[in-house]
């Protein structure tokens, strides 16, 4: 059986308003796939869905073959699934080491100090920042945080929610050969970005959402040659949006 996290025919009502309906896609390890779609289009909560924070209505969220739907957050961690929702999440009064080790928190401790290791060699900006309040970082400093803490659990898989929103270009492409080293660690990779021609150079396969169903699946060679069903389905729409 082929690696891979699966999502199939996730549904997700919020508010009491259909928010995602029958969503299926596909994470294979080692893989960079990316994950398209206006503002609005339900992208961000199909990523809070898998990682457990809500709870669908229907469909499920296979795990190479095992089932983790309804899950806690912290048993879908210790399944092999993090993320790193958009908005950079963290606590801004505590300290970068304080919301580093939050992310261990369930973890052995020689696990938890080797996880730390691992993740400020990823991003050794870090280091001299930990006793820094969160609040006082940089965008792209506090998206390093988050992305290190997702990777504390040493996940196989891992949804990246607007890894460059707000942040500047230079930044964008500190970033960027990072999630094409997760891949090449054999770490599975959604990654749901705003700029389409970033997430297309790093993905292998491309999903475009829009109104909470997948409206293409194709690989991001095929999409970047379709360039007037991206402005369609997502870049016309999303300025429209804005």
């Amino acid at each position: 059986m082929t690696e891979r996290l699966s999502i199939e025919r996730l549904t997700v009502s919020r508010g009491g308003r259909r928010v995602l309906a029958e969503v299926s896609l596909e994470i294979p390890a080692g893989q960079v796939t990316c994950l398209l779609g206006p503002n609005g289009a339900g992208k961000s909560t199909l990523v809070l869905t898998v990682g457990g924070v809500l709870r669908p209505d229907a469909g499920r969220v296979m795990v190479d073959g095992r089932e983790v739907t309804r899950r806690r957050p912290e048993r879908i961690r210790a399944a092999g699934v993090a993320i790193a929702p958009e908005g950079r999440r963290l606590l801004p009064d505590l300290s970068v080491r304080d919301n580093l080790a939050i992310a261990t928190y369930t973890l052995p401790r020689a696990r938890a100090e080797r996880s730390r290791a691992r993740a400020l060699e990823m991003f050794p900006e870090l280091r001299a920042r930990l006793a820094t309040p969160a609040r006082s970082l940089s965008g792209g400093e506090q998206q390093m945080v988050v992305l290190a803490q997702a990777l504390m659990s040493e996940p196989r898989y891992i949804l990246i929610d607007e890894l460059s929103l707000g942040l500047a270009p230079i930044v964008v492409n500190r970033l960027l050969p990072t999630v094409r080293e997760l891949a090449q660690q054999g770490i599975g990779v959604l990654l749901i970005e705003q700029f389409a021609a970033v997430a297309l150079a790093l993905a292998g396969r491309a999903y475009i959402m829009e109104s909470g169903r997948i409206q293409y699946t194709g690989t991001a060679e095929e999409l970047k040659r379709d360039p007037e069903l991206l402005r369609s389905a997502y870049l016309l729409r999303d300025a429209e949006a804005a």
